[in-house]
C-alpha cells in the first residue's frame, strides 16, 4: 500500500512540475516581432519603438547583444565614417562610459549594459530562452511563431536578426549554405581557394599519425576530403571561435580549466608545427598563436592568429542547419577545443618554456560573463545560412561600389573569410579558405538584399542572414553594419504597416528619407582633401 501511495504521489508531483514548466502557451499580440536579441535585434527594436509601433524581441539565449557583448570587443569596421544612426549611438554610448566622445573597443559587460539600457529606454519587452519551434503561415505571410519556451507570438511584421536565419528558413524563404562557385555570380574570390597565403602553415608539417606513413591515418583536426578544384562550390563554412576575454590581473583572475575530455594527442599537429618552426629558427611566441587584442581594464579580445589557433576549423559544418539541441553540442565542442588549446599551450612539455609560462599567466575574468563562470555566452558564428532573394550582394558590389537606388546602409570592411578547411595537399597539411582582400571604399547595401522574394514571404525582413555571396558576406558581416541594417529593417516594417503593404512594395524613397532624418548614412561621399 505504501508503495502504491508513493507511486501516486510521484505521479502527482510530476504532473504538477510539468504544468509549471510548460503550462498553457503564453500568447502575445504585437505589431512587430523580432527574432534574435543580437546587436541588430536591439537596433531594430529601438527603431520600431521610436516610430510608435509595439514590438517584442524573442531571444533563444539568455543575453542581449550577440557578439557585440559576447567577446568581440575590438570592433571590425574598416571605415567608421560609414556608420551612422543607432549603430553610431551605441559606440558613442560606449565612449561616454569611458569618458570619451566614442569608443570602438570595450569590455563585454559594458556593451551588454548599454544594450539593456537602449531596450529599457525604448520600452521594449524581451523574452529570453525562446528558441524557435514552429512558424504559422497563411497566403505568403507569417501569422505567428511558436517557441520552445511555450510562447506564441502573433504580429503584423517579423524581422529575423538571428545569426542562424532560423525564422527565415522556417518561413520557406530560399537560402544557401557554403561557398558558391566563382561562376555562379561571376566572382574571383568565392568557392575553393587555390592559394591561401595567410593564417597558413609556414613550414612543412607531416599530417600522418606515423610520420611518412599515409596508411596510419591523419592526425586529429585534419579533414579527410580531397583539396578539390579552385573556384568550385564547396559546402564548408568558415571557422567559428570563441572571442575570449582573459586577463593577467590576479585580482580579477579565474583559472582556465581544461575540458573533461582533454587529451593532449588531439593537439599533436600543433606540437609538430611549433617544433618545425623552432628547427628553422622561427620559434613562435604566444602572440603568434593567438591575436591578443588589449581592452580596457587589463582585459583582452582574443582572436585567431596563424595556422593553428582558436578557430576550430571543420567543427562547424553541421551548425547552420542543426537543431537547437544539436547546436548546443557544437558550441560545447568548440568550448572543449578552446579549453584544450589553452591547456596544451600552458602545460605540454614539448613546447618552448616561454609559451607555457606566458599562457599560464592568463585567466578568465571574474567580472565578465559572470553567470557562465567567465566563459563567453556567444560562439562567434561568422556565417551560416544566407538568404537568396531577387538581389544578391556579390564581389562586384564590393569592388565597384555600385550605385544602388534602394540603399539602406553601407558596408566598409575587407572581403574577409577565415579558413574553411584543413586538408592534406601534396603530402603536407594545409589550411584553405582564408581571404583578406580590401582597398575599396564603403559601398551601399540594397534593401532588396534584406527582403525575401515576393512570392515567398511578404512580412519578413532578414538584415543579418541577408542575400549575399559568401565572399561579399565576408565584408558585410560586421557588427556595426548589422546594427545599421537592423535599424533600416525596423523602419521598413513600420512603413509596411502604415501602408498595409508587403515589405517588397513599400516606398523605398520614403524609407530612405526617414533613415537620413535619423542620421543613417546611405551614400559614401569621399571626404574633401
Amino acid at each position: 500500500m505504501k508503495s502504491n501511495k508513493l507511486v501516486f504521489l510521484t505521479i502527482l508531483l510530476s504532473l504538477f512540475f510539468t504544468s509549471l514548466t510548460y503550462g498553457e502557451p503564453r500568447v502575445v499580440d504585437t505589431d512587430v516581432c523580432i527574432y534574435g536579441g543580437t546587436s541588430a535585434g536591439v537596433s531594430a527594436a529601438v527603431e520600431v519603438s521610436r516610430l510608435g509601433k509595439k514590438v517584442v524581441v524573442l531571444e533563444p539565449g539568455r543575453h542581449l547583444g550577440g557578439m557585440s557583448s559576447g567577446g568581440l570587443s575590438q570592433t571590425d569596421i574598416g571605415n567608421k565614417a560609414a556608420i551612422g544612426g543607432i549603430s553610431r549611438e551605441f559606440y558613442r554610448s560606449v565612449g561616454r562610459h569611458y569618458g570619451k566622445d566614442e569608443q570602438w573597443s570595450f569590455e563585454p559587460s559594458v556593451a551588454e549594459g548599454i544594450f539593456k539600457q537602449f531596450i529599457k529606454e525604448a520600452g521594449v519587452e524581451v523574452f529570453f530562452s525562446q528558441p524557435l519551434k514552429d512558424v504559422g503561415r497563411k497566403e505568403g505571410r507569417i501569422t505567428e511563431i511558436t517557441t520552445e519556451g511555450g510562447m506564441v507570438v502573433r504580429a503584423k511584421m517579423f524581422i529575423d536578426t538571428s545569426y542562424e536565419g532560423d525564422l527565415m528558413a522556417a518561413s520557406g524563404v530560399s537560402f544557401t549554405v557554403g561557398r558558391e562557385a566563382n561562376s555562379t555570380y561571376q566572382e574571383t574570390l568565392d568557392g575553393i581557394r587555390g592559394e591561401t597565403p595567410k593564417h597558413q602553415f609556414m613550414t612543412s608539417v607531416d599530417p600522418y599519425m606515423i610520420p611518412g606513413v599515409p596508411s596510419s591515418g591523419l592526425l586529429p583536426l585534419i579533414q579527410t576530403n580531397a583539396f578539390g578544384t579552385a573556384g568550385d562550390r564547396d559546402n564548408s563554412v568558415q571557422a567559428y571561435n570563441y572571442r575570449m576575454c582573459i586577463t593577467q590581473e590576479k585580482t580579477n583572475w579565474l583559472p582556465i580549466a581544461p575540458p573533461t575530455n582533454y587529451n593532449p594527442a588531439r593537439y599533436e599537429l600543433l606540437a609538430r608545427y611549433i617544433s618545425a618552426m623552432v628547427k628553422i629558427g622561427k620559434a613562435p611566441h604566444l602572440g603568434d598563436l593567438m591575436h591578443i587584442q588589449h581592452m580596457p581594464n587589463g582585459k583582452t579580445d582574443i582572436n585567431n592568429n596563424g595556422a593553428f589557433s582558436t578557430d576550430f576549423i571543420g567543427g562547424n559544418y553541421d551548425y547552420p542547419n542543426a537543431t537547437h539541441v544539436q547546436r548546443g553540442k557544437i558550441r560545447q565542442a568548440h568550448e572543449d577545443y578552446t579549453r584544450g588549446f589553452f591547456h596544451f599551450l600552458a602545460t605540454d612539455p614539448r613546447l618552448p618554456e616561454d609559451i607555457r609560462k606566458d599562457m599560464q599567466s592568463w585567466g578568465l575574468c571574474r567580472d565578465e560573463f559572470a553567470d557562465n563562470a567567465g566563459w563567453p555566452y556567444q560562439l562567434y558564428v561568422r556565417e551560416t545560412r544566407r538568404m537568396v532573394s531577387d538581389y544578391v550582394m556579390t564581389e562586384k558590389n564590393c569592388r565597384e561600389s555600385l550605385t544602388l537606388p534602394d540603399a539602406v546602409g553601407l558596408a566598409a570592411y575587407t572581403m574577409d573569410s577565415h579558413n574553411c578547411r584543413r586538408v592534406v595537399r601534396n603530402g603536407k597539411v594545409e589550411n584553405e579558405g582564408d581571404t583578406q582582400i580590401g582597398g575599396f571604399p564603403p559601398y551601399p547595401i540594397a534593401y532588396r538584399s534584406i527582403t525575401p522574394k515576393d512570392a515567398e514571404c511578404g512580412n519578413l525582413l532578414v538584415p543579418v542572414c541577408l542575400s549575399s555571396s559568401h565572399i561579399a558576406y565576408g565584408s558585410i558581416r560586421m557588427e556595426p553594419v548589422f546594427m545599421v541594417l537592423g535599424q533600416s529593417a525596423g523602419a521598413a516594417v513600420c512603413e509596411a504597416i502604415e501602408g498595409n503593404l508587403p515589405v517588397q512594395k513599400i516606398d523605398v524613397a520614403r524609407l530612405q528619407r526617414q533613415l537620413l532624418k535619423e542620421k543613417q548614412i546611405l551614400e559614401w561621399k569621399k571626404p574633401a582633401n
